[in-house]
């Protein structure tokens, strides 16, 4: 194959060989070639040294904004900072949580939103609740009571939001009927 087209561009050399360049042509391609060359000796770029105090600057910035959220008085203690089987709890009340609130918003409609918005402000209540439990934590040197309540406080929203799917059922049941009379 590869000689059978070499063969074909050297039959058919007059076809694809038809332009000559300007007159001038490779005397200005070299001017351009050596003064490109003399502008990039002299301009360098930027100097490494340039990148390296702001990457370290950055990485300074990096550690201290680490350090700073660590040591927020404001932060408390999460469950999955607690042991290996409270992060494994905290994380399957996160995921169904948010697969809940995922389904329930593709439910979501303007006739039903009403209701979607007060169990919504529920879960608001409840998050502040818990923000407010994480603190206490953090100050109880991981009391089991309140590893409970918080527990208790994820157990709560999946109920606020079982409850909510039980009234969408039920409300999009009785939609249908209201609108056939």
């Amino acid at each position: 194959m590869k000689t059978n087209l070499e063969d074909y561009f050297k039959k058919n050399k007059e076809k694809f060989d038809f332009a000559e360049p300007n007159m001038g042509h490779f005397e200005r391609f070299q001017n351009r070639l050596e003064g490109d060359s003399q502008k990039s000796e002299k301009k360098g770029g930027t100097p490494w040294y340039i990148l390296a105090v702001a990457a370290s600057v950055l990485l300074f910035f990096g550690y201290w904004m680490g350090n700073y959220n660590q040591n927020d008085p404001n932060r408390g203690l999460e469950l999955a900072e607690i042991s290996p089987q409270m992060e494994e709890t905290q994380n399957f009340y996160v995921a169904t949580i948010q697969k809940e609130v995922e389904e329930i918003r593709s439910m979501q409609t303007p006739s039903n939103q009403r209701i979607i918005d007060d169990a919504f402000k529920q879960l608001e209540l409840l998050e502040t609740n818990y923000q407010k439990l994480t603190l206490e934590l953090k100050e109880s040197n991981a009391d089991k009571r309140v590893i409970y309540a918080m527990i208790t406080n994820f157990q709560s929203r999946l109920l606020v939001l079982q409850n909510l799917m039980d009234q969408l059922e039920e409300f999009n049941e009785l939609m249908p009927q209201e609108n056939k009379v």
